[in-house]
């Protein structure tokens, strides 16, 4: 069972089947990963029921994100076994004026909150999958990883043709990176666990969605056994990784 069938009416069952949406589109052979917005001001600074992580981090998606951390990093250190690219996405810290905030002000009443504790900024990626020397951290303004940022650039440079995405929300910032890399033609899949919203609803039907039309919906296991049937060090003459301890 889907973590979307319970969501879905028989009519949208069928008519989806009908259709012919949920092929399995498959992927490439030169992948990297993509973590989208997995910091203290999605996630909370400790795990706890979201409506106790809200009151702190408005954008918090409190217990969810603690869930899928584990799974995170399982795939982050699948990728760095196979020395596969690792980009992670996260906000930067806006303007004392707000003037960068653009829409995002007219969309949330507490968008002037000033958020978090003592040691944990809102924009800093959880420490437990914290970026290593040979990540790229992309810093953005929008929900796309790809609007306004040297995103598809550093891709195109290194040749890859899959991403595999995870992080939050899956409604938001993961749906327009997933919409934008299926517009730039890559081969998609989102990483089930190590996706996760605020909203149980949203987050099960825009998993449904994008599996029917832009990606693949892919389990943890299923995402590792394909990195590591993946040429390694595909990305060595251009990305400096750790030694491999031989």
């Amino acid at each position: 069972m889907k973590i979307w069938d319970s969501f879905l009416t028989e009519r949208d069952k069928q008519v989806f089947g009908s259709a012919g949406y949920n092929a399995k589109a498959g992927f490439g052979k030169r992948p990297a990963i993509l973590v989208i917005d997995v910091s203290y001001g999605f996630c909370g600074d400790k795990p706890e029921p979201i409506l106790d992580s809200v009151k702190h981090w408005r954008n918090s998606c409190g217990e969810s994100a603690w869930q899928a951390i584990p799974y995170i990093q399982k795939l982050l250190q699948a990728a760095r076994d196979q020395r596969i690219p690792i980009f992670y996405t996260t906000g930067v810290d806006r303007r004392p004026d707000g003037f960068d905030a653009g829409g995002w002000r007219r969309k949330n009443t507490r968008s002037d909150d000033v958020e978090g504790i003592d040691g944990y900024g809102s924009n800093e990626i959880v420490r437990e999958i914290a970026p290593q020397p040979s990540d790229i951290v992309i810093e953005k303004l929008k929900p796309s990883p790809f609007h306004g940022t040297p995103l598809l650039g550093f891709l195109t440079d290194l040749g890859v043709d899959t991403l595999l995405i995870c992080g939050t929300t899956t409604s938001g910032c993961v749906r327009a990176g997933v919409i934008d890399a299926f517009s730039y033609n890559y081969y998609v899949g989102i990483v089930e666990e190590c996706t996760f919203d605020r909203g149980e609803a949203s987050h099960a039907i825009n998993l449904f969605d994008m599996n029917a039309k832009y990606a693949d919906v892919v389990s943890t296991d299923e995402a590792i056994s394909y990195l590591k049937e993946t040429e390694k060090s595909l990305y060595d003459s251009k990305i400096a990784f750790p030694a491999v301890n031989i």
